[in-house]
């Protein structure tokens, strides 16, 4: 009886697997139609809020997902015979070059060989049809350039809040637990003053928009006045970024390149005496000029009205005051709120104030008319709004611990002009003037970055050796065009400045 030779053999196998795949694919076109037409029938039998069109299209989304499983599921199957053909054939071919008493380690090897080869094509095929999958479901890449440039180390507790100022010179403020807020040279990092003038946590530092006056609030129920005086030190020569960034652990003594264990050496020994090179040696102030006292609880939060003549302060008390800078006198009490307030912040150039509150909303209080006071509440978080600024237009964007950011029109406060959803809790959030773009941290240690219609531009670098290592607490633009021109802080008791590159086309849009 004739014996079929393997190459024969093969190709018979081969012409085989390409008719049932025919007929695979082939059965599955024949009967998708009549699963699409039983599927309409059952959504349109379905009680559901959407639009039928919506549902609709989604429903193709969905049927286009599946069948580029199946045909996944199919090349898997195709791709497991083509194996074992090949084993049997090695085995074969092992036989004949060697009489039939072919090693086992010569065979094992070669088939572990082909196999390799096959399992990368598999991993290949899987990797390309699943990125092709995904990429549909992907809404935006990354458009901006982050770069960390400066890290602001010194305060011995968690970072609550930061700013820069608005005139000349150009510093960094920073308000931390550790009842201090410091001055810092953007350039060098050096801390140029400490305010110690607080009995308890400093809760947020905001800066006068002409002069050189700082508010602060506290945790001791008031909000104080203070003025600054700094000097900002030449900027050194930069240092090659291999010499600048290497640490010389006491561990293994040898400029250290693994940051697992070397930096929690460093990051410990920081937390526990502080940066012993800046902040103690930098001047400090511990008598305000004015000091802003009837909250009953802790002021979390304080701002400048724009011309600076006026400010308020939001305190855990429900109440958010207005005060004149010059008598130290209470204007006005704004009440409403059912709840905590978490934050305040003024418009830059109308005399508008906006109040955020563990009660889901926050409201928004109109001074132009001295007359008549206006307050229009907000409601559209599910949890506490953490933050509400305003932007240069009539936009109001507010950040809240139920995961979204929310932007809204001044105009039209009945519901949100974009909503923005997030993995994590949002805190203290900031807008860039120049380019509307808002910087959301976040309680997972990272810093995401959106335009104001939603689209996700960009998540600033975080690992090891850079980034915030606790929660994130605040964000703050400077619009100097400096080499820092975005600055977060966290729990981490470290600011950061960072270097955000913005391409034409995106400003341009």
């Amino acid at each position: 009886m004739p014996v079929e030779s393997g190459s024969s053999a093969s190709s018979r196998q081969a012409k085989q697997k390409r008719k049932s795949h025919s007929l695979s694919i082939r059965r599955t076109n024949s009967t998708e139609q009549e699963r699409t037409g039983l599927q309409r029938e059952m959504l349109e039998g379905q009680d559901s809020k959407l639009p039928l069109s919506l549902r609709s299209n989604l429903l193709d989304l969905f049927g286009q997902i599946e069948r580029e499983f199946e045909n996944l599921y199919i090349e898997n199957i195709e791709l497991r015979r083509e194996i074992e053909t090949l084993n049997d054939r090695l085995t074969a071919e092992g036989q004949t070059i060697d009489g039939g008493d072919l090693t086992k380690g010569a065979l094992k090897a070669k088939a572990s060989h082909s196999t390799s080869q096959l399992s990368q094509k598999l991993k290949t095929t899987y990797k390309a049809s699943t990125s092709k999958i995904v990429s549909s479901f992907k809404a935006t890449t990354s458009r901006a350039v982050c770069q960390l440039v400066k890290e602001y180390v010194g305060h011995r507790d968690g970072i609550w809040d930061l700013s820069v100022t608005r005139t000349q010179p150009v510093v960094l403020g920073t308000a931390s637990a550790d009842h201090s807020a410091m001055l810092w040279s953007i350039e060098t990092g050096k801390c140029l003053l400490k305010y110690l003038g607080h009995a308890g946590s400093v809760n947020s530092i905001k800066f006068h928009p002409t002069e050189q006056m700082a508010l602060t609030a506290s945790g001791d129920q008031t909000a104080h006045i203070w003025r600054y005086t700094v000097q900002l030190p030449t900027p050194q020569p930069v240092a090659d970024i291999s010499v600048s960034f290497s640490k010389t652990c006491p561990i293994c003594w040898c400029v250290c390149v693994c940051a697992r264990v070397c930096d929690v050496y460093f990051s410990d020994k920081d937390e526990a005496d502080g940066d012993g090179d800046g902040p103690n040696e930098c001047p400090s102030i511990r008598v305000s000029s004015t000091t802003l006292r009837s909250h009953q609880g802790v002021v979390i939060a304080a701002d400048w009205l724009v011309g600076g003549k006026q400010v308020v302060t939001a305190s855990w008390d429900r109440a958010a005051n207005l005060y004149d800078v010059e008598t130290s006198e209470l204007v006005h009490s704004l009440t409403g709120h059912d709840q905590e307030l978490t934050h305040c912040c003024t418009h830059p150039t109308q005399r508008l104030v906006v109040t955020s509150s563990r009660d889901t909303t926050f409201r928004l209080w109109d001074f132009r008319d001295p007359s008549i006071h206006s307050v229009n509440v907000f409601q559209g978080h599910t949890d506490t709004v953490t933050s509400a600024v305003f932007t240069v237009g009539d936009n109001v964007v507010s950040g809240s611990d139920d995961r979204t950011v929310k932007v809204w029109d001044l105009k039209n406060m009945r519901s949100p002009i974009a909503t923005i959803r997030t993995d994590s809790a949002v805190n203290r959030i900031s807008v860039s003037v120049n380019q509307r773009i808002i910087a959301l941290p976040h309680d997972n240690r990272q810093v995401r970055l959106f335009d104001m219609s939603g689209v996700r531009l960009a998540r600033l670098p975080r690992s090891n050796r850079q980034g915030h290592r606790r929660m994130v607490c605040c964000s703050a633009w400077c619009e100097d065009n400096s080499s820092c021109n975005l600055f977060s802080c966290g729990f981490d008791r470290q600011a950061i400045g960072w270097n955000i590159n913005i391409p034409a086309l995106l400003q341009e849009k």
